[in-house]
């Protein structure tokens, strides 16, 4: 199947320096033109064509802001280029676009698009319903996605293919001819990947690509301290189905490496359960399919999100891994151990920082370090290196002011650091008071999505890096200081409205543009 995206682009014009945010619009933009570029996408990710769209007051995008202690500031007025990057088929999705410059410009070019997608579907008839369950059934993470793009087609998502997923109970038992799903498998269901270079000063050849599993931590039984037999004889005598445990599950990171970005090995365990081994993940292998090992800290614990959860509503280990001075820097967020008794949607996050010199070893992060909290419930973050700069770029999940235009919508907001030294990421002051609202004046003011109606869902973000995590520009866009990408599961799908919030689902591109402050 193909599709036609719509790779909405408007140029730039300059922009006047001023030193504080104003929420009204510097001019209109002078020029816009509208590019449609086709792309053949592979393996049911094409879908229908979806535009840009220039919502309302959304063209009053907010001009700057200062950020990196004063030094910058960060413009985006109307004139700022956005556009469609992939509008999937009815039943596939597409979360967490990473576009990643490898160091060598292979065919089909140098560009190498990471995401997560839907697991591989069984066959299925043309008129059946996409299977809902899989937007919200937590054994389902997804599959991990890459497609490779030359310099001139950075705006649209490549043809992909799936790499690396999981079976789920009810395909396996498919396959043996039986009508009852098999048990679960553990720990296993990658999402939110983040893909990095090994050690390349070292010679080494290796990219690493580190994602997000569940295992089980148990769950809840009766409540009284009876015998488990003396309590299954007063069921059967009142004829009651036993209790069924809780689904409680804790996230946690798991890794795959590659050569290429098409055949991946998986870090799982070996036979004896105590060593670490590479094992190639096979498409279509027979067998039971490779369990991951979670990468372990320091200490050999595995790195696991802070709270338990049922299964669809864990939190935590997402974020971003950059190499800086030879050192990869993993900062993600994490729920608050003094929240783990709220429910789920209220628990606070704070900001986390682990370091590593070499991903291949057995024991891979350090102890875990706070840089920044509390934060709202659900944020999500991510920081790099900054092109061109000694500063760290910092993005994250927020709401715009209530006075912004437009009203508290959400968006994405990026503050700059003043330097490299990582306390900086700690002093910025992400969000404004009440934290839990998720505001504040950094936004980027963004405009394409939306459900028409003013409401935005700007989730699961991610940007251009180079191979070492750091931020990049596509060779089209050299001046400007990055590229975004973002899932908005408000905007129309490619089969017009439907219960799922995430099939089908546009993901949109954006630049930003920063200039120091005082610069001619």
């Amino acid at each position: 199947m193909t599709s036609l995206n719509a790779a909405a682009t408007i140029s730039a014009d300059s922009v006047e320096l001023q030193s504080n945010r104003t929420d009204t619009p510097r001019r209109p933009a002078a020029r816009a033109a509208a590019v449609l570029a086709a792309s053949a996408l592979a393996l049911g990710l094409a879908g229908a064509p979806v535009e840009a769209r220039p919502a309302g007051a959304e063209t009053s995008a907010p001009s700057c802001y200062v950020t990196g202690g004063g030094g910058l500031e960060i413009c985006r007025d109307g004139a700022e280029a956005e556009g469609v990057l992939i509008a999937p088929a009815p039943c596939a999705f597409v979360r967490g676009v990473q576009i990643l410059r490898l160091p060598r410009a292979e065919a089909p070019g140098p560009l190498q698009m990471i995401f997560q997608g839907q697991s591989p579907l069984p066959s299925r008839r043309r008129d059946e319903p996409c299977p809902e369950r899989r937007a919200t059934d937590s054994r389902d993470g997804g599959s991990l996605r890459t497609g490779r793009s030359p310099e001139a087609l950075a705006t649209t998502l490549p043809p992909s293919a799936d790499r690396f997923w999981v079976d789920l109970p009810e395909e396996r038992a498919a396959r043996r001819g039986s009508s009852e799903p098999a048990p679960a498998l553990e720990g296993i269901g990658p999402r939110d990947p983040i893909a990095v270079s090994g050690r390349d000063w070292a010679g080494e050849a290796y990219s690493y690509v580190f994602l997000l599993g569940q295992e089980r931590v148990g769950g809840n039984t009766d409540q009284d301290e009876e015998p488990a037999g003396r309590r299954r004889g007063r069921r059967a005598e009142r004829d009651e189905p036993a209790a069924q445990p809780a689904d409680i599950r804790r996230r946690v990171q798991i890794a795959a490496r590659t050569l290429d970005f098409q055949t991946f090995e998986i870090r799982t365990r070996t036979p004896d359960g105590y060593g670490l081994a590479w094992t190639p993940f096979v498409p279509g292998g027979r067998g039971t399919p490779p369990t991951p090992a979670p990468v372990a800290d320091e200490a050999g614990k595995p790195i696991a999100s802070a709270c338990p959860a049922p299964a669809f509503e864990t939190h935590g280990l997402s974020g971003s891994i950059s190499i800086v001075d030879r050192t990869y820097h993993y900062v993600y967020t994490d729920v608050l151990p003094e929240d783990c008794g709220l429910a789920p949607e209220k628990r606070r996050t704070a900001l986390y920082l682990r370091t590593a010199k070499d991903l291949s070893a057995a024991k891979v992060w350090s102890a875990a370090r706070k840089l920044a909290g509390p934060l709202p419930p659900g944020s999500v973050v991510r920081v790099a290196r900054a092109k061109g700069m000694q500063r760290w770029a910092v993005s994250y999940t927020c709401q715009r002011p209530a006075n912004a235009p437009g009203g508290p919508v959400a968006d994405i907001c990026l503050q700059y650091t003043p330097d490299l030294n990582l306390d900086g990421i700690g002093a910025l002051t992400l969000y404004a008071d009440p934290v839990e609202a998720g505001r504040s004046p950094s936004y980027l003011g963004l405009r394409s999505g939306g459900d028409g109606s003013g409401r935005f869902d700007r989730s699961a973000h991610f940007w251009m890096t180079d191979a070492q995590g750091n931020l990049d520009t596509p060779a089209v866009y050299p001046g400007k200081a990055g590229f975004l990408t973002w899932l908005d599961r408000l905007a129309p799908s490619a089969a017009g409205r439907d219960a799922s919030t995430l099939y089908g689902r546009p993901v949109y591109w954006a630049t930003w543009t920063v200039r120091r402050i005082g610069a001619q």
